[in-house]
């Protein structure tokens, strides 16, 4: 069997691992210069079944329109175009709101992140990887005292589908991690997830692509898919400017870019971009940094330290498909890290880097088969494609062996559209 990997992210990257380690031929194609180039570079290195609180819950809409209008908000909306598919989605996120569709969605997300923690754990285990990783958890703060009972609620769900979730008092969160020192005065309280981790996602996939190639995977980078080639029911090949590329089985783990992919075939997938930024911080040895990655769900940023780099990553946009970095958004990441973390590393050397994350209306991603018979999907996870990728790619290479994946597959598949 042939099966062509479309995209060489953490989850594109991660589906070929799992392909060839069953004795699969793989071929993974690939747009940029080399593995993990995109979403998967400069995210916030978090591993995070405890962000799995879908984006539409009925807290939102209160926000939303708080948000309105200001470009300071942590999650803008410029839909200031006509475009079916986005006003499309926007009705199915909508519809995702009310408290009972949100603890549906929330287990969902849940059931694919804890199992890809597991996943992944074993994995970086059995094959020694090295990417920065971090084993203390994570540590979510609060502000305001209402944001904090909103977020106890949600801890109490997440507690009772499996995820350990520990509620913290202010002189807990500091005992936790002392870089919150000065910041100790505004806290309300905190939540801490010790099963959860951080670790960069660039750094884990070049790794796996390295070992994914040594199981004898062709990583073709540089080459651009241009269509699906089908007869009936079936991908017959892959069409890029060097010509067609047959193949038995076809996924599309191209993030953000798979709905385009795939509208030429009729199939309509309700993903679209939310532009993400980050920025990484060199750290000294007088620095005070947090070891322990940090939530600041106020602000909706996140912090990991990485080796000697301080990660900062955070705030949303939907601006459609503009991968262009703006200078006023990143640079509110850098005026956020400073006041929480002001010793943390050097903030006049901050890098700054933009991605596209393919955004489901539900915040479930997209596993599995499709009306094809050979074209699966592995795609829409969101923020969190980074803590999914190793769970989505061995669940994708369970299916197209014709096996039953070690998780449910209820509402996590295309059908649910």
């Amino acid at each position: 069997m042939r099966v062509i990997v479309l995209g060489a992210g953490v989850v594109g990257t991660a589906t070929a691992w799992y392909l060839a380690e069953a004795g699969i031929e793989v071929r993974v194609i690939e747009r940029n210069k080399g593995p993990g180039l995109e979403t998967s570079f400069a995210n916030g290195g978090q591993i995070s079944p405890c962000h799995a609180e879908p984006w539409a819950n009925p807290s939102v809409l209160p926000k939303m329109l708080a948000w309105m209008g200001r470009d300071d908000a942590p999650l803008v909306f410029r839909w200031n175009r006509w475009d079916p598919a986005l006003w499309a989605w926007g009705i199915r996120f909508l519809a995702n709101c009310p408290a009972g569709r949100a603890r549906v969605n929330l287990e969902r997300t849940l059931r694919v992140a804890l199992y890809s923690r597991h996943c992944l754990q074993e994995l970086r285990d059995r094959l020694g990887l090295e990417y920065d990783q971090k084993r203390l958890g994570i540590l979510h703060v609060y502000r305001d005292p209402a944001e904090f009972a909103c977020a106890r609620n949600a801890g109490a769900l997440m507690r009772a589908h499996g995820l350990a979730r520990l509620e913290k008092i202010p002189a807990e969160c500091v005992a936790i991690e002392p870089a919150l020192a000065d910041a100790a005065g505004q806290l309300a309280g905190g939540i801490f997830t010790p099963g959860d981790e951080s670790g960069d996602a660039h750094r884990f996939t070049a790794a796996l692509a390295e070992r994914a190639a040594g199981l004898g995977v062709r990583f073709d980078y540089d080459t651009t898919v241009t269509a699906l080639i089908r007869d009936g029911r079936r991908i017959t090949a892959v069409a890029t400017p060097g010509g067609l590329i047959p193949a038995d089985a076809v996924v599309v783990a191209m993030g953000s870019y798979s709905p385009l992919l795939l509208r030429p075939l009729g199939l309509r997938l309700p993903v679209i971009p939310a532009k993400g930024y980050s920025i990484t911080v060199p750290v000294g040895d007088g620095s005070s940094t947090p070891s322990v990655s940090i939530t600041d769900d106020e602000h909706k940023m996140v912090y990991s330290r990485l080796g000697n780099r301080l990660r900062a990553a955070g705030t949303a946009e939907m601006t459609g498909w503009n991968p262009q970095l703006d200078s006023d958004r990143w640079r509110l990441l850098l005026t956020h890290a400073q006041a929480l973390f002001p010793t943390a590393g050097d903030f006049t050397r901050a890098e700054p880097w933009a991605g596209l994350r393919p955004v489901t209306p539900d915040s479930v991603p997209v596993l599995g088969a499709t009306p094809f018979e050979n074209l699966w999907l592995n795609t829409g996870h969101g923020t969190l494609g980074w803590t999914m990728a190793c769970g989505s790619g061995r669940i994708l290479a369970d299916l197209i062996q014709g096996r039953r994946p070690d998780i449910d597959m209820d509402g996590l598949t295309l059908a649910r559209f």
